[in-house]
């Protein structure tokens, strides 16, 4: 179904401040990546007055100096004034490659996409993954004056139990996304066109769904988010449901409150 610019525009929002209760929930969530939809997204997110999850790492962009950089501070700084929430998605944008044991130490191997060692293949130990994390959320930090949640997402959802152990000691739980929650804006356009994801999406996406799109991808030729962002949120809202952040989901409330992430001069982040 095609959505008109002008008829979404003028479609009734009511916020989550207005309404006293989200009752029927589903957690929107967005990765860093080139940044170039980012106004853009803020624009539909405060129009429509959904809150979500960032889940950030310090990525090159299409301007400035990457998704954590200066250029970009600004930026987060307004999104946390309204309300929405943060969390690290690995500091170099690290992939898992695989688990390892040397002289009977759990290392892990990995292989950054961002940094200084990007395209590398590296072994990392419990404690170097862990302030991959930790540097990432000091960084959101101090950007947006707020406590990041107490969670992480792996780059590419990839991650072993041993990973996420490690994560979990250090005061990171994970959070992947639901199969009907993979809004596709990483796939082809070719052979994954925009109305396509779209009329996927509000087919198949159910209450309690955690759902996740990026700030921008490099290899998409047709972008994801200014054709399918507001219309899929204008028909999960028309089907009843609502948006949260995973401060609220019945899977990590109980962590984020009991769990606030123990960074030097961190506001609690349980509040």
């Amino acid at each position: 179904m095609a959505w008109p610019l002008s008829a979404l525009a003028q479609t009734p929002s009511p916020s989550l401040a207005s309404s006293p209760s989200c009752t029927h929930p589903v957690y929107l969530t967005f990765d860093t990546g080139h940044m170039g939809v980012a106004p853009l997204i803020a624009e539909v997110l405060q129009r429509q007055q959904v809150k979500v999850t960032f889940f950030a790492a310090h990525e090159k962009t299409r301007e400035g100096d990457g998704t954590l950089g200066q250029h970009w501070a600004s930026w987060w700084k307004a999104r946390a004034s309204e309300g929405h929430a943060f969390a690290s998605h690995t500091w170099d944008h690290a992939y898992w490659r695989g688990d390892v044991q040397e002289g009977g130490i759990q290392k892990f191997r990995m292989r950054p996409s961002a940094g200084a060692q990007a395209g590398q293949s590296l072994t990392w130990t419990p404690q170097q993954y862990c302030d991959n994390l930790r540097q990432a959320a000091r960084r959101l930090q101090n950007m947006t004056g707020q406590a990041p949640l107490p969670l992480f997402r792996a780059p590419g959802g990839k991650t072993s139990p041993r990973l996420i152990e490690a994560a979990r000691q250090c005061g990171f739980d994970h959070v992947g996304w639901a199969d009907a929650g993979f809004l596709g804006d990483e796939l082809p356009s070719d052979s994954y066109p925009n109305a396509q994801l779209l009329q996927k999406a509000l087919k198949n996406i159910r209450q309690g769904d955690i759902l996740m799109a990026h700030l921008g991808i490099w290899s998409r030729q047709d972008p994801w988010a200014p054709t399918v962002l507001e219309p899929l949120i204008v028909g999960l809202k028309a089907r009843g449901l609502c948006f949260a952040t995973l401060r609220e989901h019945p899977a990590y409330r109980d962590w984020v409150r009991q769990h606030p992430l123990a960074l030097p001069g961190l506001p609690d982040s349980r509040q």
